[in-house]
């Protein structure tokens, strides 16, 4: 009886250094992508879902590691398939907007945008980043007016990001509106004065002033 305990207690043992052995070789997604490596974060995404198909973190993090490694189709479809298990999250809503914006998918990427910011908290990481790219739909679509409006939401969200003032500065030059592109054109300037995107935007815009 003895003998037995003793070998289905080294059994045990046996298992759990394994299952640590394993935890610790195992590659974090996350960790992964935020360390650029995109195509090595999709792999264990994979993996993870091979063994959970249903497991909705491994969708988030394998479609953000998809549109950063620009294989866009391939995000919208993963996007779309972790949706039908969590319809609600709003990290895949935002995601899979932004594989539509790239797949030139105006109208279904808007959709996408404006569910996530009607819902995501204001606190939300990627609100900014949605209605940036709200911003761009607009001016795809010379509504400059309400990229405008689009754009000055992002700014508000993420002030320290230059191109985005430029891209602020832009629709409000498209929509006539000069003294508030001059304004934004300088703020990009203020914060990366080699800007020559916002250099050129504002001798243009000065020129229609004169």
């Amino acid at each position: 009886m003895k003998n037995k305990i003793c070998l289905c207690l080294i059994f045990l043992m046996s298992l759990t250094g394994l299952y640590a052995q394993t935890s610790a070789t195992k590659q974090d997604a996350l960790v992964l992508y935020h360390n650029g490596k995109y195509r090595e974060a999709v792999q264990v995404c994979e993996e993870e879902l091979f063994e959970n198909p249903n497991r909705v973190e491994s969708y988030v993090v394998m479609c953000w590691a998809l549109v950063k490694n620009k294989q866009y189709a391939e995000a919208e479809e993963r996007a779309s398939e972790g949706l039908v298990i969590s319809p609600y999250d709003l990290r895949l809503i935002e995601v899979l907007g932004e594989a539509k914006y790239y797949l030139g998918k105006n109208t279904g990427a808007m959709e996408q945008f404006r569910k996530y910011v009607a819902s995501a908290p204001e606190s939300g990481s990627r609100v900014g980043i949605a209605y940036y790219y709200m911003g761009e739909i607009f001016i795809r679509q010379a509504r400059y007016q309400h990229a405008d409006i689009a754009l000055s939401s992002a700014v508000k969200k993420e002030p320290l990001l230059d191109t985005w003032w430029v891209r602020l500065g832009y629709a409000r030059e498209m929509a006539g509106n000069y003294y508030e592109a001059v304004a934004a054109y300088d703020e990009a300037l203020r914060l990366n004065s080699s800007s020559v995107d916002a250099s050129r935007g504002r001798e243009r815009v000065n020129a229609k002033l004169q």
